[in-house]
Protein backbone atom coordinates (compact mmCIF):
# COMPACT_ATOMS: atom_id res chain seq x y z
CA UNK A 1 0.00 0.00 0.00
CA UNK A 2 1.35 3.40 -1.03
CA UNK A 3 1.64 5.90 1.79
CA UNK A 4 -0.23 9.16 1.27
CA UNK A 5 1.94 12.23 0.88
CA UNK A 6 0.62 14.98 3.22
CA UNK A 7 2.48 17.61 1.21
CA UNK A 8 0.65 16.67 -1.99
CA UNK A 9 -2.63 16.61 -0.12
CA UNK A 10 -1.95 20.12 1.16
CA UNK A 11 -1.11 21.31 -2.37
CA UNK A 12 -4.39 19.91 -3.68
CA UNK A 13 -6.37 21.59 -0.91
CA UNK A 14 -4.55 24.87 -1.54
CA UNK A 15 -5.25 24.62 -5.25
CA UNK A 16 -8.93 23.96 -4.67
CA UNK A 17 -9.09 26.99 -2.37
CA UNK A 18 -7.48 29.24 -4.98
CA UNK A 19 -9.90 28.06 -7.67
CA UNK A 20 -12.89 28.78 -5.45
CA UNK A 21 -11.59 32.26 -4.65
CA UNK A 22 -11.01 33.06 -8.31
CA UNK A 23 -13.91 31.36 -10.08
CA UNK A 24 -16.59 30.38 -7.59
CA UNK A 25 -18.91 27.52 -8.44
CA UNK A 26 -19.54 26.52 -12.05
CA UNK A 27 -22.31 28.34 -13.86
CA UNK A 28 -25.55 26.55 -14.58
CA UNK A 29 -25.21 24.79 -17.90
CA UNK A 30 -27.27 25.90 -20.86
CA UNK A 31 -28.53 22.35 -21.22
CA UNK A 32 -29.94 22.28 -17.68
CA UNK A 33 -31.51 25.73 -18.05
CA UNK A 34 -33.06 24.77 -21.37
CA UNK A 35 -34.43 21.55 -19.91
CA UNK A 36 -36.02 23.34 -16.95
CA UNK A 37 -37.48 26.08 -19.16
CA UNK A 38 -38.79 23.66 -21.79
CA UNK A 39 -36.92 25.40 -24.61
CA UNK A 40 -33.94 24.58 -26.77
CA UNK A 41 -30.35 25.17 -25.77
CA UNK A 42 -29.93 27.35 -28.85
CA UNK A 43 -32.75 29.63 -27.72
CA UNK A 44 -31.17 30.10 -24.31
CA UNK A 45 -27.87 31.02 -25.97
CA UNK A 46 -29.68 33.42 -28.31
CA UNK A 47 -31.13 35.44 -25.42
CA UNK A 48 -28.10 35.02 -23.16
CA UNK A 49 -24.89 34.72 -25.19
CA UNK A 50 -22.81 34.13 -22.04
CA UNK A 51 -23.59 32.47 -18.69
CA UNK A 52 -22.73 35.77 -17.03
CA UNK A 53 -25.49 37.51 -19.01
CA UNK A 54 -27.94 34.92 -17.74
CA UNK A 55 -26.85 35.28 -14.12
CA UNK A 56 -26.92 39.09 -14.30
CA UNK A 57 -30.51 39.06 -15.54
CA UNK A 58 -31.49 36.57 -12.86
CA UNK A 59 -29.88 38.75 -10.19
CA UNK A 60 -31.73 41.86 -11.35
CA UNK A 61 -35.08 40.07 -11.56
CA UNK A 62 -34.68 38.70 -8.04
CA UNK A 63 -34.03 42.23 -6.78
CA UNK A 64 -37.17 43.45 -8.57
CA UNK A 65 -39.19 40.73 -6.84
CA UNK A 66 -38.03 42.00 -3.46
CA UNK A 67 -38.86 45.60 -4.30
CA UNK A 68 -42.38 44.70 -5.41
CA UNK A 69 -43.01 42.49 -2.37
CA UNK A 70 -41.72 45.18 -0.03
CA UNK A 71 -43.91 47.87 -1.58
CA UNK A 72 -46.95 45.61 -1.38
CA UNK A 73 -46.13 44.79 2.23
CA UNK A 74 -45.94 48.45 3.23
CA UNK A 75 -49.20 49.22 1.46
CA UNK A 76 -50.92 46.20 3.00
CA UNK A 77 -49.80 47.13 6.51
CA UNK A 78 -50.44 50.85 6.26
CA UNK A 79 -50.55 52.40 9.70
CA UNK A 80 -47.73 50.32 11.15
CA UNK A 81 -44.27 51.78 11.54
CA UNK A 82 -42.54 51.40 8.19
CA UNK A 83 -39.32 50.24 9.81
CA UNK A 84 -41.05 47.42 11.68
CA UNK A 85 -42.74 46.30 8.49
CA UNK A 86 -39.40 46.42 6.74
CA UNK A 87 -37.63 44.29 9.36
CA UNK A 88 -40.53 41.85 9.69
CA UNK A 89 -40.57 41.34 5.94
CA UNK A 90 -36.88 40.56 5.62
CA UNK A 91 -37.02 38.07 8.50
CA UNK A 92 -40.26 36.59 7.14
CA UNK A 93 -42.48 37.35 10.11
CA UNK A 94 -44.76 39.79 8.29
CA UNK A 95 -48.28 38.40 8.14
CA UNK A 96 -49.66 38.16 4.62
CA UNK A 97 -46.42 39.16 2.91
CA UNK A 98 -43.99 36.24 2.73
CA UNK A 99 -40.35 36.81 1.96
CA UNK A 100 -39.34 35.28 -1.41
CA UNK A 101 -37.79 31.83 -1.06
CA UNK A 102 -34.71 32.46 -3.15
CA UNK A 103 -31.86 32.18 -0.66
CA UNK A 104 -30.19 29.20 -2.33
CA UNK A 105 -30.18 31.14 -5.60
CA UNK A 106 -28.58 34.14 -3.88
CA UNK A 107 -26.00 31.79 -2.37
CA UNK A 108 -25.11 30.59 -5.86
CA UNK A 109 -24.94 34.14 -7.20
CA UNK A 110 -22.65 35.22 -4.40
CA UNK A 111 -20.34 32.31 -5.11
CA UNK A 112 -20.35 33.02 -8.83
CA UNK A 113 -19.51 36.66 -8.13
CA UNK A 114 -16.00 35.51 -7.16
CA UNK A 115 -15.28 35.17 -10.88
CA UNK A 116 -17.46 37.99 -12.21
CA UNK A 117 -16.84 41.67 -11.60
CA UNK A 118 -20.24 42.54 -13.09
CA UNK A 119 -22.11 40.22 -10.78
CA UNK A 120 -20.07 41.19 -7.73
CA UNK A 121 -20.65 44.92 -8.37
CA UNK A 122 -24.37 44.37 -8.90
CA UNK A 123 -24.79 42.40 -5.68
CA UNK A 124 -22.74 44.94 -3.74
CA UNK A 125 -24.88 47.77 -5.12
CA UNK A 126 -28.08 45.94 -4.18
CA UNK A 127 -27.00 45.38 -0.59
CA UNK A 128 -25.63 48.91 -0.38
CA UNK A 129 -29.00 50.30 -1.44
CA UNK A 130 -30.74 48.08 1.09
CA UNK A 131 -28.53 49.46 3.85
CA UNK A 132 -29.11 53.03 2.75
CA UNK A 133 -32.88 52.55 2.87
CA UNK A 134 -32.67 51.06 6.36
CA UNK A 135 -30.44 53.91 7.54
CA UNK A 136 -32.93 56.46 6.19
CA UNK A 137 -35.89 54.74 7.87
CA UNK A 138 -33.99 54.50 11.16
CA UNK A 139 -33.28 58.22 11.06
CA UNK A 140 -36.96 58.98 10.48
CA UNK A 141 -38.29 56.73 13.22
CA UNK A 142 -35.58 57.45 15.79
CA UNK A 143 -34.50 61.10 15.46
CA UNK A 144 -32.40 60.70 18.61
CA UNK A 145 -30.05 58.34 16.77
CA UNK A 146 -27.16 60.15 15.06
CA UNK A 147 -26.61 59.40 11.40
CA UNK A 148 -23.39 57.41 12.02
CA UNK A 149 -25.30 55.16 14.43
CA UNK A 150 -28.02 54.61 11.82
CA UNK A 151 -25.34 53.69 9.30
CA UNK A 152 -23.79 51.17 11.68
CA UNK A 153 -27.15 49.60 12.55
CA UNK A 154 -28.08 49.34 8.88
CA UNK A 155 -24.85 47.50 8.18
CA UNK A 156 -25.42 45.11 11.08
CA UNK A 157 -28.98 44.50 9.89
CA UNK A 158 -27.75 43.47 6.45
CA UNK A 159 -25.11 41.20 8.00
CA UNK A 160 -27.56 39.52 10.39
CA UNK A 161 -30.32 39.15 7.80
CA UNK A 162 -28.00 37.82 5.12
CA UNK A 163 -26.18 35.52 7.53
CA UNK A 164 -29.39 34.04 8.90
CA UNK A 165 -30.84 33.12 5.54
CA UNK A 166 -27.54 31.76 4.24
CA UNK A 167 -27.32 29.45 7.27
CA UNK A 168 -30.85 28.27 6.51
CA UNK A 169 -30.31 27.87 2.77
CA UNK A 170 -26.80 26.41 2.79
CA UNK A 171 -26.60 24.49 6.08
CA UNK A 172 -30.24 23.59 6.66
CA UNK A 173 -30.77 25.38 9.96
CA UNK A 174 -34.38 25.82 11.01
CA UNK A 175 -36.16 28.87 9.63
CA UNK A 176 -37.56 29.37 13.14
CA UNK A 177 -34.25 31.04 14.00
CA UNK A 178 -35.60 34.06 12.12
CA UNK A 179 -37.40 35.00 15.34
CA UNK A 180 -34.07 35.14 17.17
CA UNK A 181 -32.56 37.27 14.42
CA UNK A 182 -35.56 39.58 14.28
CA UNK A 183 -35.51 40.17 18.04
CA UNK A 184 -31.78 40.83 17.85
CA UNK A 185 -32.44 43.83 15.60
CA UNK A 186 -34.78 45.40 18.15
CA UNK A 187 -32.25 44.80 20.92
CA UNK A 188 -29.51 46.27 18.76
CA UNK A 189 -31.47 49.46 18.16
CA UNK A 190 -32.36 49.70 21.86
CA UNK A 191 -28.71 49.36 22.83
CA UNK A 192 -27.69 52.22 20.55
CA UNK A 193 -30.45 54.41 21.97
CA UNK A 194 -29.81 53.60 25.62
CA UNK A 195 -26.07 54.18 25.57
CA UNK A 196 -25.42 57.40 23.66
CA UNK A 197 -21.84 57.62 22.52
CA UNK A 198 -19.78 59.67 20.14
CA UNK A 199 -18.98 57.77 16.98
CA UNK A 200 -15.90 58.78 15.08
CA UNK A 201 -17.05 59.48 11.53
CA UNK A 202 -13.76 58.14 10.25
CA UNK A 203 -14.62 54.74 11.67
CA UNK A 204 -18.11 54.50 10.18
CA UNK A 205 -18.68 52.44 7.10
CA UNK A 206 -19.81 55.14 4.68
CA UNK A 207 -19.17 54.14 1.11
CA UNK A 208 -21.00 50.85 1.27
CA UNK A 209 -23.63 49.22 3.46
Amino acid sequence: MTREDPNKSALIISGAFKVLLKEGLPHLSYDRVAQAAGVTRQLVRYYFPTPEDLMMTLCEQMADTYREAMINGINHHEGRDRLDVFFDFYFDVLDGTPKPRDDQAYDALLSLSAGSDRLRNTLRDQYTLLGQVVSHELRLQYPDLPLPACTEISYLFVVIMYGHWKMVASLGLSESHRLVSRRAIDRLIASYRSVPETIDDAQVWKAEV
